[in-house]
């Protein structure tokens, strides 16, 4: 039965992401797109902490994880094979002084499989790292749209990770991602006659095509502190890397159906990039460091804290500049934790499920007229368990916002909603008769 679920989820996601736009997000418009969170729907439902670690969950914020002690259901021989599929929908209300309006999006979120190896382990999968999705107006002093902007696509992240459990208390891993995708945004300038609009507006198109590697490295540390309770101390560090950009631009004049804002090129311009020195371009990707503590009983309760780094202010882009914008360092400070009321219980599947909570706060690192873009949001979730001890169905759901509403922003009111599949099963199982 877990296997043809399995087949199924992969399907409808595989299908959804081809038409998807993984953000809704204005503030998409900036830089490469959105940061997506790197992490599980588990994660994400403890306000994002990755500081939890265990034999039986994928862990994609910290590669150490792939590295674990064996479990005493399979004698401590070994642990399993992990596999994690994710998907999201995130409903957002959009406030300005001038207006509001709603959007809405839903996303692939990541796969991904992590096998044991003895003391070693080995993880890869496939998530997006930043989302652009976004239709901007502004209007002129009449009250009339003066120019129109529009951008899609984003950065996706394939990763192989290797882990190694030097004591069963204490693992390191190391990351391998390769960052690839491509950015598309227009924006279309409209002239007007004595108040009414002119036959024809001009537009401007840019595509950038995105690659580079960079790598994630980890460490978790696990000691007991008293009588079936446990310290865990995490720290991961990700070094800055480049990104090689290849440009293309375009001018076209066009029309536009003014019911179903359909665009027409008349006739269109390449722009030489090289002549201007934009035809490849380095983008930096900025250093990334967090630290989380946490204390628990095992298959019981948890509580920990994370704080994550990333000096986004050394972020440089120079085919596109916007006025009144600039980067400065992130951070982001997440709590949360779970709990089981008993997971050994035979009569009652409440009590074997998992509750999980957190709550987190977001410096996003980017500055618009002088105003800093932050976010809060508070989430919860469950784990519902599905035949076998070690796999679950997880939905985890968030509230929260992004930015504000001073000196002619937006702010974002947004509702997530999550979906995902933490399966696992025994690989190989040593013979104990000839």
């Amino acid at each position: 039965m877990i296997k043809k679920l399995v087949l199924v989820f992969i399907a409808l996601i595989a299908i959804q992401s081809y038409g998807q736009e993984g953000t809704a997000s204005p503030y998409s418009f900036y830089g490469i797109g959105s940061l997506k969170f790197k992490g599980t729907v588990e994660n994400r439902s403890m306000g994002g902490i990755g500081v939890y670690i265990d034999s039986v969950h994928v862990n994609l914020r910290n590669p150490a994880s792939y590295a674990t002690k064996n479990l005493k259901v399979y004698n401590e021989e070994t642990r399993p094979v992990k596999f994690a599929v994710g998907g999201s929908y995130s409903s957002i209300n959009l406030k300005a002084d001038s207006g509001s309006d709603k959007a809405s999006s839903t996303t692939f979120d990541y796969v991904a499989l992590s096998i044991p190896m003895g003391k070693f382990g080995f993880g890869f999968g496939l998530m997006p790292y930043t989302s652009v999705g976004y239709k901007l107006e502004s209007l002129n002093g009449d009250g009339n749209i003066e120019n129109r902007f529009r951008g899609e696509g984003g950065l996706n992240k394939a990763f192989l990770g290797l882990g190694y459990r030097i004591t069963d208390g204490l693992s390191i891993g190391i990351d391998a991602q390769y960052n690839f995708g491509n950015i598309q945004n227009s924006t279309v300038e409209y002239l007007y006659d004595n108040g009414v609009v002119t036959q024809y507006q001009s537009r401007e198109s840019n595509r950038s095509d995105l690659s580079g590697l960079n790598f994630n490295l980890g460490l978790s540390y696990t000691t007991p502190i008293a009588k079936n309770m446990e310290l865990v101390a995490t720290a991961t560090y990700t070094p800055e890397s480049d990104l090689t950009s290849k440009n293309e631009r375009s001018v076209a004049t066009i029309t536009t159906n003014s019911n179903t804002g359909q665009e027409f090129v008349n006739n269109s311009v390449d722009i030489d990039l090289e002549a201007l020195g934009l035809l490849e371009t380095d983008l930096i990707l900025p250093s990334k460091m967090a630290f989380g503590l946490g204390i628990g009983k095992p298959t019981s309760w948890f509580v920990g804290a994370e704080y994550t780094m990333l000096n986004t202010s050394d972020f440089s882009n120079d085919l596109y500049s916007s006025a009144g914008v600039r980067y400065e360092d992130a951070s982001t400070i997440s709590v949360g934790g779970f709990y089981i009321p008993d997971y050994r219980s035979l009569t009652s599947y409440l009590k074997r499920t998992v509750y999980r909570a957190g709550v987190r706060y977001e410096k996003t690192g980017l500055n618009i007229n002088s105003e800093s873009i932050n976010e809060f949001g508070i989430s919860f979730g469950v784990g519902l368990p599905l035949s076998g001890p070690i796999s679950s169905a997880n939905i985890g759901f968030e509230v929260g916002k992004r930015g504000t509403t001073n000196n002619n922003l937006i702010q974002e009111n947004f509702i997530n909603l999550q979906l995902s599949l933490s399966l696992g099963d025994r690989w190989f199982q040593r013979r104990k008769y000839n």
